[in-house]
């Protein structure tokens, strides 16, 4: 069994969006020695500028044009100066802007990803479906993991695949040799290149951040039901609700963060502490949930914050059916209509764009935790 310990989903595809752009940027306080981060807007159209508290939420610069700001100076990593504020650009803030001014450098990731493929003759078709749409990054944990994600995955040509091995990742979901569902590298070296590529050991955040951040609602998948192995099974129960799960990362959080997150519960709920023990025990998912009335369609999708309770007044919902304790009862979600953008860009972590989840659960929900070896591999499905 394959144990997964990072989970992002990436989109290397291009959209046309000339509105705005939007960036997330860190100035620092030298009177309060603080890094302050602020959401950059930049208008194009006027040059004109905005920027936001991202901490307090608020409006720190309204629209303002400012001449001294150029479209060629917004990227990655630049510093730029907004009235004698030294900003230092760190990321993108939406999905419009980290795939238009994103796209050159997502073409070039996408060709570095197939570079052992250069010379085959359907090279220029693998870029064409890569960059199409979004893909699913994973880490994934066993014995011997290269080998084993290989047999799970089956031979490359799905038609092949469904002679050869009928009960193979590529047989069940693929289409050809292109369109084959997954992919799995070579040896210890590709899957180093790879993960180096999605998850890039200097702190970055590899290709694009396609979060929408619009009528959205927050839900976590917290660490006892991903460690149970719960990941797959409650994704599939939310897809086949009808929620669009537009965003999801698995990542660790420390006790800070957490109690930062938890806040409003203080001196509210009894279970505060052990409420914060559980969310920075390990491993969790944090998603970006729509729908119409998103906030309380997904709150009363989740059920009764006890599963017992749940179990007995709504036994459909997420906690009655994968929760154990009030405590341990699978998943968080926004309670406040007004919260659930403010959860969503509280986790400091960047929420990738999913996509044809229910396929990518389906192969999740039969897996159980086995960690020993590290591999990387993507899920175009």
């Amino acid at each position: 069994m394959f144990y997964v310990t990072v989970l992002k989903f990436f989109c290397f595809s291009f959209q046309n969006h000339s509105e705005r752009y939007v960036f997330i940027a860190e100035w620092y306080d030298p009177n309060a020695s603080l890094l302050r981060r602020y959401e950059l807007l930049f208008y194009p159209g006027d040059g004109s500028v905005e920027m936001h508290d991202v901490k307090n939420h608020r409006t720190f610069l309204k629209r303002t044009k400012y001449d001294d700001l150029r479209l060629e100076d917004l990227f990655i990593g630049n510093k730029v100066n907004i009235f004698s504020r030294q900003l230092v650009l760190i990321d993108y803030g939406d999905q419009y802007t980290a795939r238009q001014l994103g796209s050159r450098k997502e073409k070039k990731e996408a060709t570095d990803f197939h570079v052992d493929h250069q010379s085959r003759p359907f090279y220029n078709e693998m870029i064409q479906f890569i960059t199409s749409g979004p893909v699913i990054a994973m880490e994934l944990l066993r014995d011997d993991a290269i080998c084993e994600w290989k047999r799970l995955l089956g031979p490359a040509n799905s038609g092949v695949a469904r002679t050869d091995a009928p009960g193979s990742i590529r047989a069940l979901f693929g289409t050809d040799g292109i369109r084959n569902a997954a992919h799995g590298p070579d040896s210890f070296a590709s899957a180093a290149r790879e993960m180096e590529l999605f998850f890039p050991s200097s702190g970055g955040c590899g290709p694009a951040n396609t979060a929408k951040f619009t009528s959205c609602t927050c839900c976590i998948i917290k660490p006892h039901a991903v460690s149970e192995g719960l990941l797959g099974k409650i994704l599939m129960a939310i897809r086949d609700a009808c929620f669009e799960i537009s965003a999801i990362q698995m990542f660790n959080m420390d006790r800070v963060n957490v109690e930062e997150f938890y806040e409003v519960y203080k001196g509210v709920v009894t279970e505060y502490n052990e409420m914060v023990t559980e969310l920075y025990s390990g491993p969790c998912v944090a998603m970006e949930i729509q729908q119409n009335n998103s906030t309380k369609t997904f709150r009363e999708f989740c059920g009764p914050a006890d599963p017992e309770i749940a179990r007995h007044l709504r036994p459909g919902t997420l906690r009655a059916i994968f929760g154990k304790t009030k405590i341990q009862n699978a998943v968080h979600c926004t309670d406040l209509p007004e919260d659930g953008l403010l959860e969503v860009r509280e986790r400091k972590v960047d929420l990738m764009f999913i996509s044809h989840t229910q396929k990518y659960s389906q192969q999740l929900a039969c897996k159980k935790p086995f960690h020993i070896l590290p591999l990387h591999c993507y899920l175009d499905i």
